[in-house]
């Protein structure tokens, strides 16, 4: 039998009824909205109409992201598929994928092999439309903001500080700075601008932290678009742009409803980038994942040092949700790679370079442990070329941070290969002490819960601030902004803000170049070292091996 690609695999599954899914944990058909047959939007009203189960949350991340992959997305519906078969009422809860890494780098994030959510074409493509509805809304408000400086300007608004970008979902760099309002008087004023892709516009931020449509409203009205020559902040309500952006998101907050390959209900919605937003699928689709389900498994994106622990400072603060274990996802060739071991190299047994490249791992497990004192166990994620001794390496160390390693084989599996990180995982929810809390008081002033982040979760000595972030820093505190989460915009690939400091760097600094506030999602933005809010396409784009045939039949996604 020949390596069959994920779309493959995919596109062979007998997919079921979007409608016995529901069935499955307790919705009725009176409840969704029909995407053709095997997708479906669910009111969330549900969560108010009908008495919820609480379900345990169980959050998967993993070490920091390497060219050799980690498989996160698809540990996290291995898992579910693994609950499932060990007769448990199980959901997962994941992100959708954004148009402009599909196209880029990843050529689609619906898990893989044997552990995907279906249809995964439509998934990785433009599913429900949300992504487009959260542009929509975006721009709206871009043009609302330049309309009202053309039609009189009756805020005052300065337009050198309009904070507000436009967006596309797309990787697009030609596009991160421009200059628009050209060609005279009757087409705008003449302006610097720019765009940022869609997943880290704060209305995705918004989107994914709200709890109902009366709460969208309110977040999209607070957002600060622009400064007044006075100095003073300018909101989207004073706009009055909110009430149109909430009718145009009305429908995408309904969380989608689809599944795995092995039949697990599956909800995926709302999806920030991790490295410069909150990372996190929506609270809605999991608080009805926990209602409906006794066990919910989520992810977050990137390493623990993003995803993590914005899903532990940010969404678990803000929706009042408690995870109750935590799966930290590595590889061995990920480790060997932290190790030094160039990529081409990595099918090959390296113990002194897999202990070189075994701090990164470590690190993590200690912040998920220790500093957020959550029960754990570390899914390694096989490969057939891992040998015994690079996993019995593995294995010793973690356990000697009294942490637990299970092999997950859920990618060449499915469920039946992620039956023992799941057994493990219900161990640590029935026996393991849970003394969750966060890594800082929002109560610190904006300086001190970065210096808390950078300290305690990144291994950092201090955080430092250019001129600029300090000015910001104090301008934010005077508006009234200090007393909100930090979400910090950091590289994915090291626990610093150089992307090329691999494993677990010591005596570092990290830097904050610009702070920003996002107060309709309701936390301040520390950019850090090189981060962008809009990504380039790579030498090679996916776009360029994805293709579709006479029969509509889409091939390329890996």
């Amino acid at each position: 039998m020949g390596f069959k690609s994920d779309i493959e695999i995919a596109q062979e599954c007998k997919v079921q009824d979007i409608r016995k899914i529901a069935s499955k944990v307790g919705i009725s058909e009176d409840d969704i909205e029909l995407y053709g047959k095997y997708k479906a939007k669910v009111d969330y009203n549900l969560l108010k109409k009908t008495p919820g189960k609480n379900g345990k949350l169980i959050l998967c991340t993993a070490i920091n992201p390497t060219p050799a992959g980690e498989g996160k997305t698809t540990t996290s519906i291995g898992v579910a598929d693994a609950l499932s078969k060990l007769g448990k009422n199980a959901i997962v809860a994941l992100r959708e994928p954004s148009l402009g890494p599909v196209f880029g780098i990843k050529g689609g994030a619906a898990g893989g092999g044997y552990a995907q959510v279906v249809p995964m074409e439509d998934i990785n493509l433009h599913f429900t439309g949300d992504f487009h509805a959260i542009g929509a809304a975006n721009n709206l408000l871009a043009a609302m903001i330049d309309n009202h400086i053309y039609q009189g300007n009756a805020l005052d608004i300065d337009p050198r500080r309009i904070v507000w970008r436009r967006c596309v979902d797309m990787n697009d760099r030609q596009l991160r700075f421009v200059v628009d309002g050209m060609g005279g008087k009757a087409n705008g004023m003449p302006r610097e601008d720019g765009f940022d892709i869609t997943v880290a516009s704060e209305i995705m931020a918004i989107f994914c932290l709200a709890s109902d449509i009366t709460d969208l409203k309110a977040r999209l009205a607070r957002i600060v678009v622009a400064y007044t020559r006075a100095g003073v902040p300018v909101t989207a309500g004073q706009i009055n742009a909110q009430g149109a952006m909430a009718a145009l998101l009305k429908d995408a907050l309904k969380p989608n409803l689809v599944q795995t390959l092995e039949g697990t209900p599956a909800f995926v919605h709302g999806g920030p980038f991790a490295n410069i937003a909150h990372g996190c699928n929506s609270v809605i689709a999991t608080r009805m994942a926990t209602h409906f389900a006794d066990y919910v498994v989520t992810e977050a994106g990137f390493g623990a040092d993003l995803g993590a622990e914005k899903f532990l400072d940010i969404k678990c603060r803000m929706a009042g949700l408690k995870p109750d274990a935590v799966v930290i996802v590595a590889t061995v060739r990920a480790l060997k790679y932290n190790g030094g071991v160039p990529k081409s190299d990595l099918n090959n047994e390296n113990l002194e370079a897999l202990e070189k490249g075994l701090p990164n791992l470590l690190k993590h497990v200690e912040n998920i442990t220790k500093v957020f004192k959550l029960p754990a166990v570390v899914a390694i994620n096989a490969f057939p070329t891992d040998t015994q001794a690079e996993l019995k390496l593995v294995e010793d160390r973690c356990k000697a941070l009294n942490v637990n390693v299970k092999l997950s084989e859920v990618w060449a599996k499915g469920g039946e290969g992620g039956v023992e990180v799941a057994k493990e995982v219900i161990r640590l929810i029935e026996t393991e002490e849970n003394n969750f809390q966060f890594a800082y008081d929002t109560e610190l002033p904006i300086r001190e819960k970065i210096r808390a982040i950078a300290q305690k979760v990144y291994g950092a000595d201090d955080a430092v601030f250019t001129a600029q972030a300090e000015k910001e820093i104090d301008e934010l505190e005077k508006n009234g902004f200090s007393k909100t989460p930090i979400c910090m915009a950091k590289t994915q690939y090291s626990l610093t803000d150089d992307q090329t400091k691999l494993g677990r760097p010591t005596g570092f600094k990290i830097t904050v170049r610009q702070v920003t506030i996002s107060a309709g999602a309701g936390f301040v933005v520390a950019l850090t070292g090189a981060i962008m809010k809009m990504p380039g396409l790579p030498k090679v784009p996916a776009a360029e091996k994805i293709d579709v045939n006479k029969d509509g039949v889409i091939s390329g996604l890996f």
